[in-house]
């Protein structure tokens, strides 16, 4: 009977030693809530003081579904729910929100019919006792437009008369806001650039930059100080004639601070530089993103610059192409004849200076439906497909790149879609939420996740370690995680290594925390 015993406890402690977790991470699930707010949108989220946690959710009511205010959740380092506070609001369309200094943030964007003009506010309140007080940081006069805000990746459209835009660092320490108005002979384009304190640090007039040429900003990096901003954007060209084998548009770093602005353009033969990235490293400046050899933004591999943070000369360059196994992986052997862009999500920059950064294969496309009530709408699908990873060292070589193919559509909220990443000790880490119960792996290198059709989801976790080895792991299944993650909209905390995300379907909600070991 003893041996007998034993030997199970052998076979079992096998069996445990076979399915012990590869991923060095833990996660606890915080309590199942009820929630009176079956629509609604994660809008922020952040640590307090306390080591707990703010979420602030969007929330939508009515037979036509309109946004009615803000609920704003307060949990303990337990992931408990302490407090709920509804912030009442409509009719103001929000930008952005963050936690500072114990103060809470929502930016919004409201048009002022009464004065004519648009103007960006700011309602703040301590967490400790919520009372929100309202401070207008700008005006602009203009007639009204539709879809003011500018986030187009692909196709700004500057016809309307009216455009902003607001760009955060990667830090959260400041924003721009760039505002672009124009108006019979009257062509206005300012620059103003806060803390997140809400101090206006400067303004600068960008008019005499836009003669020949339209501004779309997307990605920023500021000084320590917060007295200069490199703005990466496409510069399009108003009146110029193109050939058919050119584009409208070029990539420029734009250096303002409040006496001056520089700027730096980004243009060689045959080659395409797309969705540029400013990164400051101490005093180096460096510019890096994808090319292409043609214009139709089938990418070729990782471009490097690096510019003077002063001057903006660029002192070295380097374009790294993609692998021929690469590229067969990401696009196939046949011609891609649709436009995929891949979006940076982020970068991290070790203390050897290597870069590790990642995007995404992201596009929309639109269609009729037919409603029950034999209308024709049109309906547009956000797709998060392909992850591509790649690390330079630090002289702009690549040493790798990786492509993880996946394919994911959604019509709502992009929060369940798309992934999350972290880099710890050399390797990265993604985090996908899928229906599916396995990928399917190709010559033991090529990973296709597909998107299933259950409601549940599992949690899978991709590492690429600093030799850009893959391995994954499903580390939550579906039985587990009864309510799927908004796995694109983690909070980080690299100081404690751990990640917290928000899991919610109809009625119920609840936080899923994962330490890494």
């Amino acid at each position: 009977m003893k041996k007998q015993l034993l030997l199970l406890i052998s076979f079992v402690l096998t069996g445990m030693a076979v399915t012990a977790q590869k991923m060095p991470v833990s996660y606890d699930f915080g309590e199942k809530y009820r929630d009176r707010y079956r629509y609604s949108n994660l809008v922020a989220m952040d640590e307090d003081d306390s080591g707990g946690y703010i979420l602030v959710r969007a929330y939508y009511q009515g037979l036509i579904l309109k946004p009615k205010g803000y609920l704003i959740e307060k949990y303990n380092s337990d992931l408990k729910l302490v407090e709920e506070y509804n912030y009442k609001l409509k009719d103001l369309d929000f930008v952005d929100g963050f936690l500072k200094n114990g103060q809470l943030n929502l930016l919004f964007l409201n048009y002022n019919s009464n004065r004519g003009e648009y103007e960006y506010w700011v309602h703040s309140s301590p967490i400790i006792d919520f009372n929100f007080q309202e401070k207008k940081l700008l005006s602009i006069a203009s007639e009204k437009v539709d879809d003011p805000v500018g986030k187009n990746y692909y196709n700004r459209d500057f016809s309307r008369g009216f455009t902003t835009a607001i760009l955060f660092n990667e830090e959260k320490t400041g924003f721009v806001i760039s505002t672009h108005h124009k108006r019979g002979k009257s062509n206005k384009h300012m620059i103003y650039m806060y803390d997140t304190a809400l101090n206006k640090k400067f303004e600068f007039d960008f008019s005499d930059e836009i003669e020949e040429k339209n501004y779309a900003f997307e990605n920023v990096a500021f000084s320590k100080d917060l007295q200069t901003a490199y703005i990466v954007g496409k510069a399009y060209f108003k009146k110029r004639r193109f050939r058919v084998d050119e584009r409208k548009f070029q990539y420029e770093l734009i250096k303002v601070s409040q006496s001056e602005s520089r700027t730096q353009s980004f243009v060689d033969p045959g080659k395409y530089p797309e969705a540029l990235y400013p990164v400051l490293m101490g005093n180096k400046l460096v510019c890096t993103g994808f090319y292409a050899d043609r214009k139709d933004n089938r990418y070729n591999g990782i471009v490097y610059f690096d510019v003077n943070p002063n001057t903006l000369d660029i002192r070295s360059q380097k374009y790294n192409p993609f692998s021929q196994q690469f590229m067969d992986d990401k696009f196939g052997r046949e011609e891609d004849k649709d436009i995929k862009n891949l979006v940076f999500k982020n970068v991290e920059v070790n203390d050897k200076n290597e870069m590790f950064f990642n995007a995404e294969e992201y596009f929309v496309t639109s269609g009729l439906e037919t409603t029950g009530a034999g209308q024709r709408v049109k309906i547009e699908r956000y797709h998060h497909n392909d992850i591509v990873s790649v690390k330079l060292d630090p002289y702009g070589n690549m040493e790798w790149a990786r492509n993880i193919n996946k394919t994911e559509v959604t019509q709502g909220d992009g929060a369940y879609a798309s992934y999350s990443s972290y880099c710890k000790d050399g390797n990265t880490y993604f985090f996908i939420c899928t229906a599916a119960e396995n990928p399917q792996l190709i010559n033991n290198e090529r990973l296709i996740f597909k998107q299933g059709f259950s409601r549940n989801r599992n949690v899978f976790m991709i590492s690429l370690d600093k030799n850009g080895v893959m391995d994954y792991e499903k580390i939550i299944d579906q039985q587990e995680a009864r309510l799927p993650l908004m796995v694109s909209k983690p909070l980080k905390d690299e100081t404690e290594d751990k990640m917290l995300f928000y899991a919610k379907r109809g009625g119920r909600k609840q936080l899923v925390k994962v330490d890494f070991k």
